[in-house]
């Protein structure tokens, strides 16, 4: 019986420590700030909606220490979103909101994967995403 236990427990350690290498990202920064130049200039609007402003909180607090300073990215940290791969044809919105929501595997870019975000609802989500289409905008992508 205590064998069955103790490679019970083993197997479990193995399975949290084989699911934290697959699904952490040694490049992702802790929330406390970034640390790459940014990948990307961004062309900001003459001004923000107040939805877009309160999305701007929202990034800075949840957002900015990965995607860098009005979300041009971080080199050898995470993508800009302000780029031509997020335009929404490529990426809808509800790219965005699974995101958040469920992370991301690496696809586009060699960052690695991107974690799920937690303590954000849809409705911050939805003023993230806007503050993030009025840059793209400005931007020339539409």
């Amino acid at each position: 019986m205590k064998k069955v236990i103790v490679v019970g427990v083993l197997g479990a350690i193995v399975a949290a420590l084989a699911a934290y290498y697959f699904y952490s990202d040694e490049k992702m920064p802790a929330a406390s700030g970034g640390r790459g130049p940014a990948i990307v200039e961004v062309t900001l609007p003459d001004h923000f909606t107040p939805g877009a402003m309160a999305g701007k909180t929202l990034y800075d607090k949840n957002c900015v220490s990965c995607h860098g300073t009005n979300a041009a990215g971080q080199d050898d940290v995470a993508p800009p979103l302000i780029h031509k791969i997020y335009e929404p044809g490529h990426h809808g919105d509800g790219a965005f909101f699974r995101a958040v929501a469920q992370g991301v595997r690496a696809h586009h870019w060699s960052f690695g994967n991107m974690p799920a975000i937690e303590g954000l609802n849809q409705t911050e989500v939805a003023l993230i995403i806007q503050y993030v289409r009025e840059i793209q905008q400005a931007s020339g992508i539409r």
